[in-house]
Formats: structure tokens, sequence, C-alpha cells
């Protein structure tokens, strides 16, 4: 056994053994389980991980999901941020400062504010006319980012046709007992 790799061993174990457990007071983190608020709670932070957060209650701080979606029936204090996932806002709730959402729905409800700023990248926004919010909306569609990627992804299909027809021409044309005449 190699005695040099004992003295870090035992001081990573020390470490890991001393080390205390993180908790912050009343924050949500979830990773595949859907993160439900009831109408008569309220927590600080929801944070979700391939899951939702369906919020019928009241979120003091942020709700940040990744790989799911959000459901606002109550309040969220601060900013709600969603990436791949759709953000519904129900008629009369209200988020605090922030909504941003990438690659995903906004639908936001009858009378429903926002305190600051929404921004939907290159997703889709649908807002009630009596909708409102304090800062600028942001919208980025869909389009603009799928487009480029659909004329590289035809280029790609045309240079690996091409390519792999010339290979057949090249057989084809080795089989020969003689060159054919050029014209």
């Amino acid at each position: 056994m190699r005695l040099h790799l004992i003295v870090p061993i035992l001081f990573a174990a020390a470490l890991g053994a001393s080390a205390t457990t993180a908790f912050a007071k009343q924050d949500r983190v979830h990773f595949g389980n859907t993160i439900r608020v009831a109408s008569d709670q309220a927590v600080h932070d929801a944070v979700c991980f391939f899951c939702s957060v369906d919020d019928n209650g009241t979120v003091e701080g942020d709700i940040v999901v990744f790989f799911g979606h959000v459901h606002v029936n109550g309040k969220a204090n601060h900013d709600v941020v969603a990436f791949f996932g759709d953000v519904t806002v129900t008629d009369g709730s209200s988020i605090g400062q922030d909504l941003v959402n990438f690659f995903g729905r906004i639908r936001l409800g009858d009378n429903v504010t926002v305190g600051k700023d929404i921004v939907s990248m290159f997703g889709d926004l649908r807002a009630a006319p009596t909708a409102s919010n304090g800062g600028d909306r942001v919208e980025l569609p869909g389009w603009i980012f799928w487009s480029p990627l659909l004329v590289i992804f035809v280029v790609l299909i045309v240079i690996v046709h091409e390519v792999r027809a010339r290979r057949r021409r090249r057989l084809y044309l080795a089989g020969y007992p003689f060159q054919p005449p050029h014209p």
C-alpha cells in the first residue's frame, strides 16, 4: 500500500466527519419531486430540478425551475425563473420582481401583476390585456433560435449526401476494366 496517500485520505475523512449540514430556513430544493405550496403555507425559496413548482400560497424568495413547470396561483414575492419549462400565472396572482423564461411558454391571466421585467427567451408570451408589469417586456421568439439551427442541419445533410454520392461513384467507376473517356 502506498503510505504517501494515507495522510490526504485521513485529512479528507476528518474534514468530512466534521462538516455540518447546511440548512436554509423554509427553503425547498427538490430533484424530481414536485414542490407544492399550499394556500396556507409560506416558503422562502423554491428550487426544482426536473420537476415543477405549484405555488398556491406565498413564496417569499425566488422560484427557480430547470426542466419543469411553474404554476403561480398565489404570490411569489421575488423572482420566477424557468429553464425549458412553462410558467402559468393564474388570475389575480402576483410576482414581486422579475419573470424570466428560457425555451418555454409564459401564460399570464387576468389582473396578474409582475413587479419589474418580463423576459421570454426563445419561447412564447401570452398575457391577458389586464396583466401588468412595472418594467420592460422582452420577447425573443423561438424561431430566431431554431431557424439558424435548421439551416445548419440542412447544410450538413447536403454535405453528407454529396460525400456519400461521390464515394459511390468512385466505387462504381473502380469496377470498370478501363476508365471511361473524358468528354
